[in-house]
């Protein structure tokens, strides 16, 4: 049985959360590449190894920042588009909430430091959480009621 759906006006602000994320992630791969030039990494290499350059530890930092936010990328993307058609603000809210989390837990990681990424950025697990819940709260409704 189809469903016809409104998207609401507040969309938008989960469509404007989504492009504030894209650019974070082209800033985040310039910063990577940056990094390539200063610690002297040759592509394609994706990590620098300790046995070969003396700051691998530091450009690998600033690599696994950028890759782990590659790596939860869909999860969000897909959270966020889903959740966001029935609860847009909140949805909204807790995007922008984990796009500025994400960035401080790049520049948490990019300091060289592993566990600086966890100070402020590890709060970026408790935004995606809650867009976890409007994502099963939008298909719980539209399974159970067949309506938003």
């Amino acid at each position: 049985m189809a469903v016809a759906m409104e998207i609401p006006r507040e969309y938008g602000y989960v469509v404007l959360v989504l492009v504030l994320y894209a650019f974070l992630n082209l800033w985040m791969g310039f910063q990577v590449g940056k990094a390539r030039k200063k610690y002297k990494v040759p592509y394609p290499a994706l990590y620098a190894l300790e046995s070969e350059n003396k700051d691998a530890k530091l450009f690998n930092c600033v690599q696994r920042g950028h890759q782990n936010s590659i790596e939860y990328m869909p999860v969000f993307f897909v959270t966020l588009l889903l959740g966001g058609i029935q609860h847009s603000l909140v949805a909204s809210v807790l995007g922008l909430f984990y796009t500025v989390a994400r960035f401080l837990y790049f520049k948490g990681y990019a300091s060289g430091v592993p566990e600086n990424r966890l100070k402020f950025g590890g709060l970026n697990f408790l935004a995606l959480l809650g867009l976890i819940f409007c994502t099963a709260s939008f298909g719980i409704n539209l399974l159970l009621l067949g309506v938003l």
